[in-house]
């Protein structure tokens, strides 16, 4: 299974595994989204904020990047995309990262719609998510102030077996990297040979810093000076 490790080992696709390696006890349960009602001209609608977001062409990452989100997101560009598709989507990001498989499945899905898909890191957005970011829309790339963004070579997990098998996996792993190697640096505009070498440790980047490197266009403080909608 191709999960995203950072230097540490720790797996990518845990949800309560740091960065640096730290565990972050499981939350007993998740917080309760409040739900409201709203008068339609089909009468009254239950809703939520998730409801409410894709009404307005916002998908939110907010968990690992696994096949269960990955459909999950897919399914709603592609939806969104049948409903209008000249209007840009929009893609809020605060995601560990995760799965290869599935980071490729988003990928290719956002470039394949016709919208643009603008994305904006809140919080974070680390290995996968981080492609992903910086897959967005050429000048429609943004980040709050204090978003933190994390880049890193790929892992996979599970690498015993017979020396056949080791050379499988160790090839897969090399195609896996030069591809993530070629994505950031199209979107960056950065050459391979230098995302190679940024990639070779965990590369922590600011919300400045990721404008810099231009996985990026723009830092938001604000709607009102951003001009953000």
């Amino acid at each position: 299974m191709s999960n995203w490790t950072d230097s540490s080992g720790a797996q990518m696709n845990s949800p309560y595994v740091g960065h640096a390696g730290l565990s972050v006890p499981a939350p007993s349960s998740r917080y309760i989204l409040p739900q409201f009602e709203e008068r339609t001209s089909y009468g009254m609608k239950r809703s939520d904020p998730y409801n409410k977001l894709f009404e307005d062409r916002i998908i939110f990452l907010g968990v690992q990047v696994d096949d269960a989100s990955a459909d999950d997101i897919i399914a709603q560009l592609i939806v969104l995309e049948s409903q209008d598709p000249d209007r840009d989507i929009l893609m809020y990001i605060n995601s560990p990262g995760g799965s290869f498989t599935a980071l490729t499945a988003i990928y290719d899905t956002m470039q394949y719609i016709r919208p643009d898909v603008q994305t904006f890191v809140v919080g974070q957005a680390a290995s996968a998510a981080a492609v992903l970011l910086g897959a967005g829309a050429a000048g429609k790339r943004y980040a709050l102030p204090n978003a933190r963004i994390l880049i890193h070579q790929p892992a996979m997990e599970g690498t015993g077996g017979t020396a056949s098998d080791l050379e499988v996996t160790a090839n897969e792993i090399f195609r896996m990297r030069e591809w993530l190697e070629e994505t950031l640096a199209f979107h960056t505009g950065a050459t391979a040979e230098q995302i190679r070498k940024d990639i070779e440790r965990d590369k922590i980047l600011t919300s400045a810093q990721a404008k810099e490197y231009g996985l990026i266009d723009q830092v938001l403080t604000s709607r009102k000076a951003s001009g953000q909608v």
